[in-house]
């Protein structure tokens, strides 16, 4: 029973802190690579009305928040969980997975960075997540 509430927790605390790092490097992203002019990200209706000023550049930090928000998420994640810590890290990639696939479906992103972003993103990212939790505990 022990090991059953460890793996949700893990879950739990992998997908919170995993959010949290996605939500940051969004947040910031803007003092990095600014937005184009003219264009606003303060909701999914106006960076839909926006969307078509953006170049490559402006996809960079989603899709390094998307990738960042998982290998944390899937590093906490395995590193708390007791057992099936592969399965535990592949469940945060998945969630975060799910969320970029609906927004995929919210949002007329390019169809080059929706590809990108589904395929590099979450899964693997979350993998190696669980393969820096397997180098963390051999040292």
């Amino acid at each position: 029973m022990k090991q059953i509430v460890l793996c949700f927790l893990a879950i739990f605390a992998g997908a919170l802190i995993g959010s949290v790092a996605n939500i940051l490097i969004i947040s910031f992203s803007t003092t990095i690579i600014p937005l184009p002019k003219g264009a606003d990200n303060s909701s999914i209706k106006s960076l839909e009305q926006t969307i078509h000023l953006f170049q490559f550049k402006h996809f960079i930090m989603p899709f390094l928040a998307h990738s960042v928000g998982s290998l944390i998420g899937g590093t906490i994640a395995a590193w708390i969980a007791p057992r099936n810590k592969l399965l535990v890290a592949l469940t945060i990639g998945s969630f975060f997975l799910i969320g970029g696939a609906m927004m995929v479906f919210q949002l007329p992103s390019p169809i080059w960075f929706n590809i990108i972003d589904l395929t590099l993103a979450y899964l693997p990212m979350s993998w190696i997540g669980y393969r820096i939790h397997l180098i963390y505990i051999k040292n």
